[in-house]
């Protein structure tokens, strides 16, 4: 992955060439942004930077080191990804267990997020981390000397998935790092990462894409001009959405079904009481999917209840997700989402978000949800 690759991102692509030109990259940084703004990529091109620019090496050494970055297999490049127990790692499972299924999804969705990871290497029924085994491991790598004679680069994405006893181990090798290392730490929420560990970074933060450089993305891959517009639009700056969209293939397609699935039992169950077992079954349903696929869906439905009371209010030019089921409209459904149950039914959904990541019972969690749900839609709208 080269700086031109990435997309967009263009002042971050300046202050990382200008500080390695001037030789002032700090040692640790820390990439945050939201999914699919291209912070694994510009990690890579960043790693690709400096491994391929080690002063005295000639024409050929640096054709060498760029070949091998851009097939992620650099000797001096390391990976920690968040992971769980599998077929491939019953016991104890670290990052390079999965080498095979890593390089492949930094060839083919580096834009993705931690539950195309999971699906990927076969874990997504559990929630991925990085524990104490992969921090010695970390250690062990770093206290070598680097193979090219260069630096050494230790990439770390998910770092907000770093388990308590991982964290302090790295805290420590931040706060004394071995010569010529190189630390580029990925996060999405940098609310879940210790404060010591932030403190230690030089953080950079990456905005959502702007549709012009999503609409430049899939017209790489074979987009045409207004198909590429419209899903730039439904992407909402999400490069790794805007390609789910255009593959036909997004989570998002069977989150719908579940949705509408969900408001129309929820609708039928007043008055009919047969329609609580419809209820149940959906969340039977939704709960033999794994924990990640939950969460996701929770977010989802954040997303369009938020959206469904812009709509009501009139904003309808905010609104960006289309759900794709039979006779279903959206538009009409709105009305029902209004200030009188706005924050119940976003508290319901947090709150379920909250206990499905602490291992909660997934399938009494969402028959609670579902419940709850019936009884908000109906609550009438209170005119102020």
């Amino acid at each position: 992955m080269q700086f031109s690759e990435v997309l967009g991102q263009e002042s971050i692509k300046t202050r990382l060439a200008l500080a390695l030109a001037n030789n002032r990259l700090a040692h640790a940084q820390l990439f945050v942004g939201p999914e699919g703004s291209g912070t694994l990529p510009m990690a890579l091109a960043l790693a690709r930077e400096v491994l391929c620019n080690i002063p005295g090496i000639n024409e050929e050494q640096k054709r060498a080191s760029q070949s091998k970055c851009d097939h992620y297999n650099h000797p001096d490049l390391h990976f920690v990804f968040p992971v769980a127990a599998s077929e491939t790692a019953k016991t104890k499972p670290i990052s390079d267990h999965y080498a095979t299924e890593r390089r492949l999804f930094l060839k083919e969705q580096s834009y993705g997020n931690l539950f195309d990871w999971y699906q990927l290497i076969g874990t997504e029924k559990k929630q991925g981390n990085i524990g104490v085994d992969e921090a010695r491991d970390i250690a062990q790598k770093l206290s070598l000397k680097s193979y090219e004679g260069g630096y050494k680069i230790m990439l770390i994405w998910g770092v907000e998935k770093l388990n308590t006893p991982a964290a302090n181990k790295l805290l420590k090798l931040l706060e004394e790092p071995p010569a010529k290392t190189l630390f580029v730490l990925i996060a999405e929420n940098e609310n879940q990462l210790l404060a010591t560990i932030k403190s230690r970074c030089q953080i950079t933060y990456f905005k959502k894409l702007t549709d012009a450089h999503i609409i430049k993305g899939l017209k790489s891959i074979g987009a045409n001009e207004l198909e590429a517009k419209k899903l730039a639009i439904e992407a909402e700056g999400n490069f790794n959405k805007a390609l789910d969209l255009y593959k036909k293939d997004s989570e998002e397609l069977r989150f719908g079904e579940w949705f509408v699935f969900w408001v129309r039992a929820a609708f039928k169950a007043k008055g009919n009481k047969g329609a609580i077992n419809e209820l149940i079954s959906w969340s039977g349903e939704v709960a033999k999917s794994g924990r990640e696929t939950q969460k996701n869906f929770l977010v989802y439905c954040l997303s369009l209840f938020r959206e469904g009371i812009l709509i009501n209010y009139g904003l309808e030019n905010l609104h960006h997700t289309q759900i794709v089921v039979n006779n279903f409209d959206f538009k009409k459904f709105t009305p029902f989402i209004h200030h009188g149950n706005i924050e119940a039914i976003t508290a319901a959904l947090e709150a379920a978000f909250y206990e499905i990541e602490r291992n909660g019972n997934a399938k009494m969690i969402f028959t609670d949800l579902a419940i709850k749900l019936t009884r908000y839609l109906h609550t009438p709208s209170i005119e102020s």
